[in-house]
């Protein structure tokens, strides 16, 4: 049975890719600062471990076929990623494994590509963004030097699976109990979106395929590319509601950016929310033949779920 170690198994992204390959059939160890787990992931392995103790994670990922790296910096400060990233280098170096990571849209910079292909130049304009584009060079400089193979999935922002901290939650739907659906920009602007299952299930998909590829790989989940006006009517057909539309007070972060740090952040790449980007794939469908994606009603039914905003009447159906 192939073993597959979760870096960031309590995390939102690491819960979901773990409770895949668990329903997949692999061997999962999930890997946390504490070694506890959430409720789903109870076929998993628990295992701690700090992911910039280099031996720890070393010692964490010992006899480990694949590694999934699903760490989270905080968003504020993103000190620690590129430590992280070599340690985990390391760690797959040591143990003979696989790195498999989800990539971020956040390397292409501003203005951004409309249409984002594997092959589309990174022209990083923030920190966050040339730190991503960085740590993406030191996966591949490790795959050509033999080191370290690397299967990286980019995808746009994340709606759907356990756990809270993206912008459906935070923004778009939290206002949904009282009818109200929040737009974060412009709302026929279309924005790349990866409802997390799907996601997930890709990641699997190129693991059972891994002998297949090479020593760095690079694909696009096409995922959901999507205008507010979209997915407010979709959320409207789920939930039965007539929704009213507001918008995100961004003069609001913008003013208090200087004093609060996680307003800073989000203010920095604010630019996401205003120029109009979709992810598409050239290779993907080859390497793997269909690509996972829930239909948009069904995601988005998914993700209320998740959230708990799902009306009772329609629980036992989602």
């Amino acid at each position: 049975m192939t073993k597959i170690a979760i870096l960031g198994g309590r995390g939102r992204l690491g819960r979901a890719v773990a409770k895949a390959f668990l329903d997949a059939g692999y061997q999962v160890r999930a890997i946390t600062r504490d070694g506890t787990l959430p409720a789903e992931l109870a076929g998993a392995e628990a295992f701690a471990a700090d992911a910039l103790d280099r031996q720890s994670l070393v010692a964490a990922t010992r006899g480990m076929d694949i590694v999934f790296n699903g760490l989270s910096p905080v968003y504020t400060d993103w000190s620690s990623v590129l430590p992280m990233a070599e340690n985990v280098m390391a760690a797959c170096h040591a143990n003979g494994a696989l790195h498999m990571v989800a990539g971020t849209v956040y390397n292409f910079g501003s203005p951004m590509p409309a249409v984002i292909s594997e092959d589309t130049p990174q022209r990083p304009t923030t920190d966050k963004g040339r730190i991503r584009a960085e740590q993406e060079e030191l996966y591949r400089n490790e795959a050509d030097a033999g080191r370290v193979r690397t299967v990286l999935l980019r995808a746009g922002d994340f709606f759907g699976g356990k756990g809270t901290g993206s912008w459906f939650d935070l923004i778009i739907a939290s206002k949904l109990a009282k009818g109200v659906y929040t737009a974060p920009g412009p709302v026929d602007l279309v924005h790349a979106w990866a409802y997390l299952p799907d996601l997930a299930r890709t990641f699997v998909a190129l693991a059972d395929r891994r002998e297949s590829l090479g020593a760095y790989e690079s694909f696009n989940l096409p995922g959901h590319s999507l205008t507010d006006l979209e997915i407010k009517a979709a959320m409207g057909r789920v939930t039965g509601r007539k929704l009213k539309l507001t918008s995100m007070p961004w003069w609001v972060l913008r003013a208090g950016s200087p004093f609060v740090p996680m307003w800073k952040a989000i203010v920095s790449m604010s630019y996401l929310r205003f120029e109009p980007h979709r992810l598409v794939s050239m290779r993907l469908g080859a390497a793997i033949g269909e690509i996972p994606h829930t239909p948009l009603d069904e995601a988005v039914k998914g993700a209320l779920d998740d959230l708990d905003l799902l009306p009772s009447r329609l629980k036992s159906a989602a």
